[in-house]
């Protein structure tokens, strides 16, 4: 008699909500139990500023860490990017894709599949590939990741609930605030059990999660990298401006933790004010080079110094981007995500409503 396969859709009600984290977490503490998972993506998307093979990486570094075979992982279906949707306009691409989801998926073997869902509800409609879509197509269950901007999460997972309808196995509330936490815990979770919508766990916020590289950083920035380009691996956890006196800029340094500095390249005395404090970065505006002594310093504490032709607002909300969209390809945050996960996820819960 053949083995039923099981497959379990993670989705996301928008994008960047952690959906790869999370299925590093429930690979984890599945593979701890001895079972068998597998992994694939059936849509990859190189939109929204993510780099060309960027999909590719992240497949390919999933299947690293939870060591699975060859035969157990799969590279994308279909590559969302301008082009492919272009042609789809068009009508010069009339491919079934969701009967292609099927013998995509086929040679897939273990005790359970993790399928990574699209972005959004929306994302992959054009194509018949909407997580609903997938769902219905090969009788998944689809665990729903949020994340948690304010209470009034509520409401968008009701209209996820009333759109996905039994598909929606629970969900998972994401990047909660400490300040949040009780809150969420008290009211929100009774509240959405109440309406037949399990929570199967609620993940603290984490700033070193929401971490990047400092040289994801000069990528964003197409910075000039001034000194230690051997020290871009450093994790920058905090953002701060550099835009008062020095001895406010101290105090308001002091209270930071592992910071990329934004200033004007003609403060030197911010600029030494932040070398002195937990910063991992320096990134200097108005294309000014700093004065040799701030250089040197630098070179001593082995912290780079980037040099951007940008104003300062334009480089803070590249930044701020950059903390919104977090990569998990580093071993510490991998150990973190499985640690929160291990914590705060209810596994048991999740294989008994699987089951």
């Amino acid at each position: 008699m053949a083995k039923t396969v099981s497959y379990l859709l993670i989705g996301s009600t928008e994008s960047y909500t952690g959906k790869s984290a999370t299925i590093l977490g429930i690979a984890h503490q599945i593979q701890q139990k001895g079972l068998e998972v597998a992994y694939s993506k059936p849509l990859g998307t190189y939109l929204n500023g993510i780099r060309s093979g960027e999909v590719e990486e992240d497949i390919q570094f999933m299947n690293k860490i939870l060591n699975l075979p060859q035969n157990q992982v799969k590279s994308p279906l279909l590559c969302l990017d301008s082009e492919t949707i272009e042609k789809r306009l068009r009508g010069n691409d009339s491919t079934n894709y969701r009967q292609s989801l099927q013998a995509y998926l086929e040679p897939l073997g273990g005790d359970l599949i993790l399928v990574e869902g699209p972005g959004n509800l929306c994302e992959g409609s054009l194509f018949d590939l909407s997580l609903l879509d997938m769902a219905a197509e090969i009788d998944a269950s689809i665990l729903l990741v949020a994340r948690f901007h304010s209470i009034l999460i509520v409401e968008t997972l009701l209209s996820a609930k009333q759109h996905l309808g039994n598909r929606l196995l629970g969900v998972l509330i994401n990047d909660i605030s400490t300040d949040q936490i009780q809150v969420v815990e008290s009211t929100v979770r009774p509240f959405l059990e109440a309406q037949g919508i399990p929570v199967l766990g609620l993940l603290p916020r984490s700033e070193l999660l929401r971490s990047v590289t400092v040289r994801e950083l000069v990528h964003q920035l197409q910075a000039e990298i001034l000194c230690r380009p051997d020290r871009l691996d450093l994790m920058v956890e905090t953002l701060k401006i550099g835009a008062m006196n020095v001895n406010a800029a101290l105090k308001y340094f002091r209270r930071g933790r592992n910071m990329a500095v934004v200033t004007g390249g003609d403060r030197a005395d911010i600029q030494m004010a932040a070398l002195e404090t937990s910063t991992h970065c320096l990134i200097l505006t108005g294309h000014i080079p700093p004065q040799s002594f701030i250089l040197n310093r630098a070179e001593e504490l082995e912290i780079p110094i980037l040099s951007v032709d940008l104003d300062t607002l334009t480089t803070v909300e590249i930044i701020d981007n950059a903390f919104g969209q977090v990569q998990l390809h580093e071993p510490i945050k991998v150990e973190c995500i499985q640690q929160l996960m291990a914590e705060h996820f209810d596994i048991d819960r999740l294989m008994n409503l699987l089951a």
